[in-house]
């Protein structure tokens, strides 16, 4: 399981993913049925976004089940920006709907 905050064009959203990757062909298409063919991603530590959301969190994973591949935790980019400080997140993938291969971006170090 991942924890995923996107930036998209309409704005930042949370996910919950079981793939792997998030430039994994399956994600992607369920990503573009949903409006979404380009965007930026981080990866969120697990645990930590189960403290950050709390019961919002559990409520969210005991909908999920094993058969579910993508659930959106969070819709709101700036609770997600007062939840999360960017050191926290993993690397930044970009990926565009243009064919062109997803890239990864080294992290910026901590300061």
């Amino acid at each position: 399981m991942k924890v995923v905050l996107l930036f998209t064009g309409s704005g930042p959203v949370v996910i919950v993913t079981s793939y792997a990757e998030i430039t994994s062909p399956m994600l992607l298409e369920k990503l573009r049925a949903k409006g979404i063919d380009k965007f930026i991603a981080y990866e969120i530590p697990v645990e930590l976004a189960r403290q950050r959301y709390g019961g919002h969190f559990q409520v969210v994973m005991q909908d999920l089940h094993e058969t579910d591949d993508l659930r959106v935790l969070d819709f709101s980019g700036e609770r997600a920006f007062r939840l999360f400080h960017l050191r926290e997140l993993g690397p930044a993938v970009m990926f565009e709907g243009d064919g062109a291969a997803p890239a990864a971006t080294p992290a910026m170090p901590a300061r």
